[in-house]
């Protein structure tokens, strides 16, 4: 891949496609969640996408559906049957060459995070993987994935105040799934390239020390020199590194990882903004707030009062 060829970057699955052109009358904009058929999305086949880069994580059920997908270099199939997700980052591209009935889920991380659980990359560390496998499920076993992710659509039409909560807690069971069914010992593709590891084990520690830094047990926020001291790298080399391989610099991995902490943490406690700004390694409250909405639109304390009404008590 030239470094000159500029590939679209989508942060939603709506500005993605509104760049295609396709319909986007059912796509919620106000939540960083999706769920949709595809059949319902693509009605001029076949269809083959341009490569580009999505910025959060796509889940794929594809009941009757013929194609393929690429995730960097690498190209599968898809049949009937074939489950599959890829994580923010990668360079991708995907055609349709028939749809009778395939559904995908899209989600960010903030999402992840405040609806499903903060640690959710702890007890589903595949989510976290360069490439996993797609799998290809028998007509019964996939059927139980059908019933999870209709029950996910139906509550995401809903107009139910809880309607987040309710979808991450489905959303739980939905990867309890996957994890049993065949990524309980997941083994993602080893692809023999250094600079894959660099950035998988890059992702592990940026995880890693974000959880500790929330639970209170460093206050030592890591910046670019200690993500390289624990690889043992140059700081240059990894941030090229870094950015060569998912398109975006460790400063902003590192923003929007600080964002993500934050609305969990403002969403999922009642711990005051003062020590959250603490946590997260603000040694004054008013630079977190402006840091906050400046990345969000909304100060800390807007962002917890539009979102309270969504805790469960």
């Amino acid at each position: 891949m030239k470094e000159t060829e500029k590939k679209p970057v989508f942060d939603s699955l709506l500005k993605q496609c509104l760049h295609f052109g396709l319909p986007v009358a059912d796509i919620d904009g106000k939540i960083d969640f999706t769920v949709h058929h595809l059949q319902d999305i693509y009605l001029d086949l076949p269809f083959k996408s341009p490569v580009y880069r999505a910025n959060f994580f796509s889940f794929v059920f594809v009941k009757d559906g013929h194609g393929k997908y690429t995730t960097d270099d690498l190209v599968f199939d898809t049949q009937p049957g074939t489950i599959y997700f890829t994580n923010p980052g990668h360079y991708k591209s995907h055609e349709w060459k028939d749809l009778q009935e395939v559904c995908l889920i899209t989600l960010s991380e903030s999402f992840l995070k405040e609806n499903v659980h903060p640690d959710v990359f702890e007890a589903f560390p595949f989510l976290l993987a360069e490439t996993v496998l797609p799998k290809l499920l028998a007509p019964e076993s996939f059927s139980e994935f059908e019933q999870l992710y209709l029950q996910i659509r139906k509550e995401y039409l809903a107009a139910s105040p809880y309607r987040n909560k309710i979808i991450g807690n489905l959303f739980v069971v939905l990867l309890l799934k996957i994890k049993e069914h065949f990524w309980k010992d997941y083994n993602p593709i080893y692809e023999g390239s250094r600079s894959s590891q660099i950035v998988k084990s890059f992702k592990q520690t940026l995880e890693k020390h974000y959880r500790e830094l929330s639970a209170g047990k460093t206050t030592q926020v890591f910046r670019i020199q200690e993500y390289a001291d624990a690889q043992n790298l140059h700081p240059n080399y990894l941030s090229n590194v870094v950015k060569s391989k998912t398109g975006k610099a460790i400063g902003t991995w590192i923003a929007e990882k600080t964002i993500a902490e934050a609305k969990s943490l403002l969403q999922q406690s009642a711990i005051p903004v003062k020590e959250i700004a603490f946590l997260l390694g603000f040694s004054e409250s008013a630079h977190f707030s402006n840091y906050f909405k400046k990345h969000t639109g909304f100060s800390p304390i807007l962002y917890r009062k539009v979102h309270s009404g969504l805790r469960l008590n």
